[in-house]
Order: C-alpha cells, then sequence, then structure tokens
C-alpha cells in the first residue's frame, strides 16, 4: 500500500447529498469542499461520483469550470468514499482494488446497499484488478507509510459490530497479504463523535517514511490522555527509528449541543496541495505551519469544516487515493 504522499494519478470523492447526515448545512459543505476539489485538480484527475445527470449539474456549477474534474454516475448512498470506496494499492506494474466489506460502521447507517457496490466500479473505471477481503472493514482504519508500516486500531477492526471473534494475528496476516505489511501497530482510542469506533485517520498519520503526525491536547480531559496513550505505544513499538511530532487539536466545535469529532489529522495528501481542516480557532495556523513543513513541495490548502465536520467526518474521510504505477516509486 503506497504512502498518500506517493504519486497519484487521481483523488475521488463521493459527493455529498444525504439530507440525514447533513440535516444542516449542505450546502456551506458543497460549498467548502469545492475549495479542495479546486486545489487537488492543479495537480491530478479528480473524480467526483454523482447521482445522476441532474445532479452533475448541480455539482458541476459549485465547482466551477476546473480541467482535470471528471463526474462519473456512479451512485452512493452517502458520501464517505475513503470508507466505502476501494483501497487501491500496486503489486509491481499492477493497480490491484482492496474491496473491504462494508457495513456503514457496524450497521450504523442503513441503507448502505448502493455504497457496497462503489469499489467494484471504482475499480473497473480505473482498469484495477478487484481482490475481495473476507472481512468488514473501512479504508480511514489504515494508515500506511508505503514501507510495511501499517497504523490501526483495534476497537474498529475487531469490533464485534464488524468482526467478531476476529483476531489480531489474523488481521496482521490480512494486512500481510492485502497490504505488503511487515509490521502492524496497534493505535487506541477515539474522538468524542467520531461514530467510526476509532478510525487511524482521525488519530495518527504518517508524514514521510519516519515520520508521524499526532495531537496533543493537555487540557482537554476528553482527547489528551488517549493522545498521550498513542505516543506511548508508538514510541516502545517502534523505538528511535521513527520521528515523532506534535500536532495541536483544535478548539471543540459543538453543533445543537453535541460535541463533533473535529482534528487536524484528518487531513489529505495531493500532489500538488494538501487540503486540512480548519475550525475558525486559534490553532488552525499552527497545524497548517506544522504541514507546510512537512510537504514543502505542496501548497498548504486551509478548508473551513465546521460544516462538513456535522457528518462526522472530515477532508481524509471524504476522499480516496488512485496511487501511480510507476517502476520507480518516490517515497
Amino acid at each position: 500500500m503506497p504512502a498518500e504522499w506517493e504519486p497519484h494519478d487521481a483523488t475521488w470523492f463521493s459527493w455529498p447529498h444525504n439530507t440525514d447526515t447533513w440535516p444542516t448545512g449542505l450546502a456551506e459543505t458543497e460549498a467548502n469542499l469545492s475549495v479542495a476539489v479546486r486545489a487537488l485538480a492543479a495537480g491530478e484527475t479528480v473524480y467526483i461520483n454523482v447521482l445522476d445527470a441532474s445532479h452533475r449539474d448541480h455539482v458541476s456549477a459549485i465547482v466551477g469550470d476546473v480541467a482535470r474534474v471528471e463526474y462519473l454516475i456512479l451512485p452512493t448512498n452517502d458520501a464517505w468514499c475513503r470508507d466505502h470506496g476501494a483501497t487501491f494499492v500496486l503489486d509491481g506494474s499492477e493497480r490491484i482494488a482492496v474491496n473491504w466489506h462494508y457495513n456503514a460502521w457496524g450497521g450504523k447507517y442503513p441503507p448502505f446497499d448502493l455504497d457496497q457496490k462503489v469499489a467494484r466500479l471504482m475499480a473497473r473505471h480505473v482498469g484495477a484488478r478487484v481482490e475481495d477481503v473476507a472481512i468488514t472493514f473501512e479504508g480511514g482504519g489504515i494508515e500506511s507509510n508505503g514501507q510495511g508500516v501499517i497504523l490501526t486500531t483495534e476497537s474498529c477492526i475487531l469490533n464485534p459490530n464488524r468482526n467478531p471473534g476476529l483476531s489480531r494475528a489474523e488481521v496482521e496476516e490480512l494486512f500481510l497479504h492485502y497490504l505488503g505489511a511487515r509490521t502492524v501497530v496497534w493505535l487506541a482510542g477515539e474522538l468524542v463523535g467520531d461514530d467510526t469506533d476509532g478510525h487511524i485517520d482521525n488519530l495518527v498519520r504518517f508524514a514521510s517514511t519516519n515520520t508521524i503526525l499526532f495531537p496533543q491536547a493537555p487540557d482537554d480531559p476528553d482527547h489528551g490522555p488517549g493522545f498521550e496513550m498513542n505516543r506511548r505505544i508508538m514510541e516502545s513499538t517502534l523505538g528511535e527509528a521513527f520521528r515523532l511530532i506534535p500536532m495541536p487539536h483544535p478548539d471543540p466545535v459543538w453543533h445543537e449541543g453535541v460535541r463533533l469529532p473535529a482534528g487536524y489529522m484528518n487531513f489529505y495528501v495531493g500532489n500538488a496541495a494538501v487540503v486540512v481542516p480548519v475550525y475558525d480557532c486559534a490553532s488552525d495556523d499552527t497545524a497548517c505551519s506544522v504541514l507546510a513543513a512537512c510537504y514543502p513541495d505542496r501548497t498548504i490548502v486551509p478548508v473551513r469544516c465546521n460544516e462538513i465536520i456535522r457528518g462526522l467526518g472530515a477532508l481524509h474521510c471524504l476522499s480516496q487515493q488512485v496511487p501511480s504505477i510507476q517502476a520507480n516509486r518516490h517515497v
């Protein structure tokens, strides 16, 4: 599984449309997501799944006349392409679409029949071979450094609402086979308001093959202890071979009395730009500065996610990369 910063042929989105997910703020969500689309299209093709021709025209009007944006009439139940879409990996010169069984994070949000079909249709569009995996899982639950180290959480993949009775050893064998994993690091915890049971892309992210970003929130009783626990796990598991860089954590974001799973770790790295969720708080600039130091060859694009996060996910959850097939991979 290539790292996210390695070259892409494309980035994929399933456009937000579900008013159960966004009873309020859908129009703002679409407008803000279009900022990310335009930034990413500067460096790669952007595929956008839409419901039908009318929806395509609606989305196109929001995104604007942007080269390298391609609309696919590929209906979905919801917008979370990271999770219902294919996870693309490379086997030599062949691109493979890993098709996890998808059940909307443990059956929380039916219906999800259309979302279950998306990975195969994505694979067909880019000519990738499909590998069906006999476990229930989502792409947001794994993070790869492109060199065989995979980060994940037990609370997600071993959850009885997905894979009752599955063991760590069985997961590691599957990750070896389908993702080329040589080392699997098991982390813990989840953000308040996170309905994924602890996706790794809300908690810890690679910034290079040997650099890991993790959030700090020492004054936040809901998150500070968990963030510190993950730091200790990473230090004890990975040792001095990996550099850990702290990131800030935003002020709490609330909607109708509910704390939302807002964080900066849900950024997405494209060929030309890094799109970063921001929340109108003082730590936004610090988070963008940390990422600018990690990715000096890319433009850092803050994307306001105060309304997007009402759907309980942000930019990484909404996107999925299609890695380029290259004889010499750049890492």
